[in-house]
């Protein structure tokens, strides 16, 4: 398991203390995330939530994931969850389907 960066915002040591609970595979919804982080105001802390997984992400951390499956951090949209890297996991997207939410942009 990855030590955790001393670095670490608080929203970031949330993201990764909730991980570490859970057994192997399982992914974490970004909003109790944010609910544990500020409970009175998670809304407002979605978007803060969303960057910190995205540098967690980056870091090789944890991964992304839309419909169960990693995306690129960079470009993913819409609904998304967090779970810790497992072996396997994609650390290159170059090559990756695009996300399914591609042709939205109508």
């Amino acid at each position: 398991m990855t030590t955790p960066n001393p670095m670490t915002s608080p929203i970031q040591e949330a993201i990764l203390s909730q991980l570490a609970g859970l057994p192997e595979g399982k992914s974490i919804d970004p909003m109790n995330v944010a609910k544990a982080v500020q409970p009175e105001r998670w809304q407002q802390i979605l978007g803060h939530v969303r960057t910190n997984a995205i540098e967690l992400a980056k870091a090789g951390t944890i991964v992304i994931l839309r419909h169960n499956k990693p995306v690129d951090p960079e470009k993913f949209r819409g609904v998304y969850r967090l779970r810790t890297r497992l072996p396997g996991d994609p650390t290159s997207f170059e090559t990756a389907a695009p996300d399914d939410d591609a042709d939205d942009d109508i």
